[in-house]
């Protein structure tokens, strides 16, 4: 049986997450990338290699890598306009600062699952008549989006040409929203409990190096952004996506179409000296295309609940208990190929009853009440 360890080099490959490998930068990632490679397609290693190899279906996929911090941005154009024409009817569809910077909040690392989790319905306070009421969500959202881990970190500020040297790989992001809490707690401030109960990532993390065709011309920007947010290197990325709900493909969104790069939102995130760590990773905001048939959430697709989807025999203008996502992306690879990203998926399960979870005795079996919600 091949010995990979020796072959490539290092401990760090029987660790239980992706961080100590990133953390060694571009040049290591290259030359690992190049190895493995070579293993997968030279036939003098075939028999070694299929001695390593698990089928899929017998292993039990982990979070990739250990989360430290996560900032989720806004930056498909479609999708913001939507939003506000949705939110402000007869307003100017974007805030006069959208196409001045790359809008983001910060989320909450703690509840970052892995694909395949399931999702608990989220309690919270909602908008009611004259007064808001408490209760699970009933306008359960989900986001299709992309993410981007940081591989090497940085104590100073991360130029737009200096993105490939800091991010380690790219991966599939579902931002799950709740937004009748999000609607009634977001005035004036940003998401908070309407976005904190899950944010589910897929197990795969493709190499940026992997992704070299994939780069494609950014969309035309006016006005012209600040000299921080320009560049070389300032490209966007051809991915495909698509959402299956409960098996149904109910939407394609075009990655390429976004307004802000992924450089553009690492550049505006480190600007004001904020550091950046190994696992620290950001999202691009739901992707979003033209036509309905390329909007990436349930908010857009219904619009707000007034075009309810059709699936088979039943309707959908926001999730229910029992409903699952699958969101999946492609990449033009060389050669005409297409690079997979794997899936992220999750079920919407229950939430616990519409009251608050005081701490009680621990018992035979270990602690309960608060606690002992898992993700």
């Amino acid at each position: 049986m091949l010995d990979l360890l020796p072959v490539l080099g290092e401990q760090v490959f029987a660790e239980r997450s992706l961080n100590a490998f990133m953390a060694q930068g571009r040049a290591r990632c290259g030359d690992v990338r190049a190895r493995i490679t070579e293993l997968l397609t030279d036939e003098r290693h075939r028999r070694g290699v299929e001695a390593a190899l698990h089928p899929l279906a017998g292993v039990r996929l982990h979070r990739p890598f250990e989360v430290g911090d996560y900032v989720d941005f806004y930056a498909s154009e479609n999708h913001a306009a939507n939003v506000g024409r949705l939110f402000r009817p007869g307003g100017e569809a974007l805030m006069p600062n959208w196409k001045h910077l790359p809008v983001g909040y910060h989320g909450r690392s703690g509840t970052v699952v892995v694909s395949g989790t399931p999702v608990l319905r989220p309690l919270g306070q909602r908008p009611g008549e004259g007064a808001p009421t408490f209760g699970p969500s009933r306008r359960l959202d989900f986001e299709a989006e992309v993410g981007f881990v940081i591989g090497a970190g940085s104590t100073v500020p991360i130029g737009v040409g200096a993105f490939a040297d800091h991010v380690f790989g790219a991966f599939l992001v579902n931002d799950w929203s709740a937004r009748d809490i999000q609607a009634w707690e977001s005035r004036p401030l940003g998401p908070f409990l309407g976005k904190s109960f899950a944010t589910s990532i897929s197990p795969w993390i493709v190499p940026l190096e992997a992704l070299e065709q994939a780069r494609t011309a950014m969309p035309p920007q006016d006005p012209r952004p600040l000299p921080y947010l320009t560049g070389p290197g300032n490209t966007g990325f051809d991915l495909a996506l698509e959402i299956r709900l409960n098996g149904q493909v109910v939407s394609c969104p075009p990655f390429s179409g976004m307004y802000w790069t992924p450089a553009q939102m690492l550049a505006h995130m480190t600007v004001n000296g904020a550091r950046t760590r190994t696992g620290d990773f950001f999202a691009s905001g739901t992707v979003s295309g033209p036509v309905r048939e390329q909007r990436g959430c349930l908010l857009e697709l219904s619009w707000g609940g007034a075009e309810p989807l059709t699936l088979g025999g039943s309707v959908r203008s926001f999730l229910e208990d029992g409903d699952e996502v699958v969101i999946t992306a492609t990449a033009p690879a060389a050669d005409g190929a297409r690079i997979g990203f794997g899936e992220v998926t999750g079920r919407i399960l229950p939430g616990p009853p519409g009251r608050v979870v005081g701490p009680t005795r621990p018992s035979a079996g270990g602690p309960r009440g608060l606690g002992s919600r898992s993700w």
